[in-house]
């Protein structure tokens, strides 16, 4: 196979992929489900709020890991 259709399918397979994670991601920040996991914190300071998602980190990087490993042994 030509090498620039090699490289233009995996071009839009990432785009499909990142694409799919940022929907995924916008519908993700109206759920108060996916804000409420043990693990995420949430520091309130002089009308600042910071919030930092590590378990929902944690759970989407062993989801993609998942796939990727699946994906390799596929091909």
């Amino acid at each position: 196979m030509d090498p620039m259709q090699i490289l233009g399918r995996a071009m839009i397979v990432i785009a499909a992929v990142l694409g799919l994670i940022g929907a995924f991601l916008l519908l993700a920040s109206k759920s108060e489900f996916l804000k409420k996991i043990p693990g995420n914190f949430a520091w309130k300071l002089n009308g600042v709020t910071i919030y930092f998602p590590l378990a929902l980190c944690i759970i989407i990087s062993l989801i993609l890991t998942l796939i990727f490993w699946l994906l390799g042994r596929r091909g």
